[in-house]
């Protein structure tokens, strides 16, 4: 498959089952949410040394939040719902409590739930106060700047973590100007994130190493730099590659990312150096998500 002169490799990105949530972050205005919600997606690339990944979805008008102010929707996964409650906790009372005029709402239902600020309550001393409002508890804590608000619980559901596909470039500028146009509309797609840096991941990985401490290593087939030592998968012309992952909430709304930041690669084309879009895959012993890339693209 050729579209505008850039080579869709016949291969499929692995992806593999997470559990995941949406919170939802309110503050004073726009500024202040989003800065609450940059502080809670902190070092969250990857669960291979994050312990989960997380990222902003999207920002939400006033008429869009629980109390009608300025928000930010987060979304956060984990391998399994252990984990990912003692993210958020860790997270939310470390960087949403702390900053100034933040409220902090569940922004999904699931099957089972989770505490979101069910323990932060115990920050105020025993001067909190609970309320309910249409079936769902809130807790009032006491803070120097008035009080932060935040809902018992928040939902838990069945994600999907891994989806990706590589960009292979004549130039390492070429590269980054292909992944930047494919973030942009990745992040007009819901329910998805990119949680690596801007969305692009330069690091990507093979799994195992020489180094018997190491579980996961550079992806040495496709360095540029080692074309000449290792089994290469570069043509000679490709200088550069660049590695987009993407986090859903659903097989459907990875699918839906992949092929509008495929396409947006694409259109840029090969008179923009641009040459191949492969995937990363370890031959489907990873996860049960398989995303063809022809398929997605057909």
């Amino acid at each position: 498959m050729i579209i505008n002169g850039v080579t869709i490799d016949p291969t499929f990105a692995e992806a593999f089952p997470m559990k995941g949530t949406r919170i939802i972050i309110t503050a004073h205005n726009a500024k202040w949410a989003m800065i609450s919600a940059q502080a809670f997606t902190g070092f969250a690339t990857s669960v291979i040394a994050c312990g989960c990944e997380a990222g902003i979805e999207r920002e939400l008008d006033p008429s869009e939040t629980p109390d009608g102010r300025h928000g930010v929707a987060v979304l956060i996964f984990a391998m399994g719902g252990k984990g990912l409650a003692k993210q958020v906790e860790t997270r939310a009372g470390q960087c949403v409590l702390t900053s100034p005029t933040s409220a902090l709402f569940s922004g999904i239902d699931g099957e089972i739930e989770m505490a979101l600020g069910q323990n932060l309550r115990f920050f105020g001393d025993g001067f909190q106060i609970s309320k309910m409002i249409d079936g769902k508890r809130y807790w009032r804590i006491p803070v120097m700047d008035g009080e932060f608000l935040t809902q018992e619980k928040t939902g838990v559901v069945s994600s999907v973590g891994g989806g990706n596909f590589l960009v292979l470039a004549e130039s390492q500028a070429q590269a980054l100007a292909a992944c930047e146009a494919a973030i942009e509309q990745m992040r007009k797609i819901p329910n998805v994130i990119m949680p690596f840096p801007g969305g692009v991941v330069r690091s990507g990985s093979k799994v195992g190493s020489k180094y018997k401490a190491l579980n996961a290593s550079t992806n040495d087939a496709f360095c540029p730099t080692l074309k000449g030592q290792t089994n290469s998968d570069l043509s000679p012309e490709v200088e550069s590659v660049m590695e987009i992952v993407i986090d859903g909430l659903s097989k459907e709304d990875i699918d839906k990312a992949m092929r509008v930041g495929i396409q947006a690669v694409c259109d840029l084309g090969a008179e923009n150096g641009i040459r191949r879009i492969s995937a990363g895959n370890y031959g489907g012993k990873l996860g049960p998500f398989h995303f063809h890339l022809q398929e997605i693209m057909a």
